[in-house]
C-alpha cells in the first residue's frame, strides 16, 4: 500500500474516525484504524464493536492495499507533520513508513485481516432529516439518557417514526426529554440508539448545516450518513418503558415563565450547592410569583421571579441540576410549566406547539 494525500484532510479524518476506536481492549486491531486505499481514495474505519465511524478522502494512490495502524500514534504523527503533504507506505510485513518533508517515521502496523468485520445493513428504507434539526433533537434529549442503569434501554434514546413525524425520547427514571419534528416519511418504525453513539453523531454534524442526513435502520444496527462520514451503531435490544403512561394527563397549576430569568434564578440558588452538599431548591408558587430558597451548611439563598400563573398555589422542591438541564435545552424565550402536585412529575413545554416536552420528578421537602 502506498499513497500521498493532504495532511489537513487526513488529520481531520483520522481525528473523527478515532472516536470509535477502543481505548482499552484485549484485541490489538480494535486499537487501530483500518486504512484502505484504491481508486485515488483513502477509506478509514474505526470500530469498537458497538459503533463504527468511517469516511473517505481524496489521495494519489500509487499502490492499492490496506492495513491497520495504531490510532493514537497515527493521529499524533499526522497532526505534527511539517508539510502540507503526507506520504504513507506499508510493506508486506505491515511496517508503516510515514514521510512529510524532512520527517520520517517507521512504525508497526497490523494485517487488515485482523480487523473485525464491519456490520452491513441490508435495508432500502431510509429516513432523511435536516442536519440542523437532528443535531437539535440530539442535544435536547441526550442529557436525559441514563449513564449507569440496570435497564439497558435507559442508556439509549428511543426513535419513533410514524404519521409523518419523528420523535426522540430519553429517560433515566428521574426525568424525561422528548423532541418531535415533522418529516417527509410514511415509514413506521421504532428503535433504540445508544447514547454514546448519538454523542458521536452530534459531534460530526457541522454548525449551521442544512444538508440532509440519511438514517437507515436494520434489525440489529443503524446507519447515519452525515456528509462524507458514515456512522454505524448497534441498536439496544429490549422494550422501552411506556413513557406515555408516565406523562401526567392533567395538572392543578400552570405557569408561563421567562426561560432566561428562571435559569438565572436557579443558577444563583445553585451557588449554595456542591456535590457533597445536596439539597432541594424550595419553590413557593403563589400570586403570580415563584419564591425560591436554598438552605445548606454553606448558608442560605433567596430569590424570586414573576410568572403568569393559573390554578392553585403550590410548594415543591427541585433538584437544581435536573431543572437546569431542562431549562438550558428549551431553546425558547418562554416556557409553560405544568404542575400536578408536590410529589408528581413536572412538565415543561413550549408556549406554542409540541416540539419538546421535558419532565422531571420533584424532590420531597422536609417540614
Amino acid at each position: 500500500m502506498k499513497f500521498q494525500c493532504n495532511r489537513n484532510k487526513l488529520t481531520e479524518a483520522v481525528t473523527n474516525v478515532q472516536r470509535a476506536v477502543s481505548v482499552k481492549t484485549t484485541i490489538p486491531a480494535l486499537e487501530g484504524i483500518l486504512v484502505k486505499c484504491a481508486n485515488n481514495k483513502i477509506e478509514l474505519f474505526g470500530y469498537d464493536l458497538e459503533i463504527c465511524i468511517t469516511t473517505e478522502i481524496d489521495a494519489t494512490v500509487i499502490e492499492e492495499g490496506s492495513s491497520v495502524i495504531k490510532a493514537k500514534l497515527f493521529s499524533d504523527i499526522i497532526r505534527r507533520m511539517p508539510d502540507d503533504t503526507v506520504n504513507i507506505e506499508v510493506d508486506s510485513k505491515n511496517i508503516v513508513y510515514i514521510n512529510s518533508g524532512r520527517v520520517d517515521y517507521k512504525i508497526i502496523g497490523l494485517p487488515a485481516e485482523d480487523f473485525p468485520e464491519i456490520p452491513v445493513i441490508n435495508s432500502e428504507e431510509k429516513v432523511s432529516i435536516e442536519a440542523d434539526t437532528l443535531g437539535s433533537m440530539i442535544r435536547q434529549t441526550i442529557y436525559a439518557v441514563a449513564e449507569n442503569d440496570v435497564k439497558p434501554t435507559n442508556k439509549g434514546t428511543l426513535f419513533e417514526i410514524e404519521n409523518g413525524t419523528i420523535k426522540m425520547i430519553s429517560l433515566d427514571g428521574y426525568r424525561l426529554a422528548m423532541r418531535t419534528e415533522k418529516i417527509d416519511c410514511n415509514t413506521e418504525k421504532s428503535f433504540i440508539v445508544p447514547g454514546k453513539s448519538l454523542t458521536e453523531i452530534n459531534r460530526l454534524i457541522p454548525d449551521s448545516n442544512e444538508e440532509k442526513i440519511d438514517i437507515i435502520s436494520g434489525t440489529r444496527h443503524i446507519m447515519f450518513k452525515i456528509g462524507n462520514y458514515c456512522v454505524i451503531s448497534r441498536l439496544i435490544e429490549g422494550e422501552f418503558i411506556n413513557y406515555r403512561g408516565s406523562i401526567p394527563k392533567s395538572h392543578v397549576t400552570e405557569l408561563k415563565i421567562n426561560t432566561r430569568i428562571f435559569t438565572e434564578t436557579i443558577e444563583r440558588m445553585s451557588l449554595m450547592l456542591t456535590d457533597k452538599m445536596k439539597s432541594p431548591i424550595r419553590c413557593i408558587i403563589e400570586n403570580n410569583e415563584i419564591k425560591t430558597t436554598c438552605n445548606t451548611p454553606l448558608g442560605q439563598a433567596n430569590d424570586s421571579l414573576e410568572v403568569i400563573m393559573t390554578g392553585e398555589p403550590i410548594e415543591l422542591g427541585f433538584n437544581n441540576k435536573f431543572l437546569l438541564d431542562a431549562l438550558r435545552y428549551c431553546e425558547t424565550d418562554e416556557i409553560i410549566m405544568e404542575l400536578a402536585g408536590a410529589t408528581k412529575a413536572i412538565v415543561i413545554k413550549p408556549t406554542e406547539g409540541d416540539s419538546f416536552l421535558f419532565m422531571l420528578m420533584p424532590m420531597r421537602l422536609s417540614k
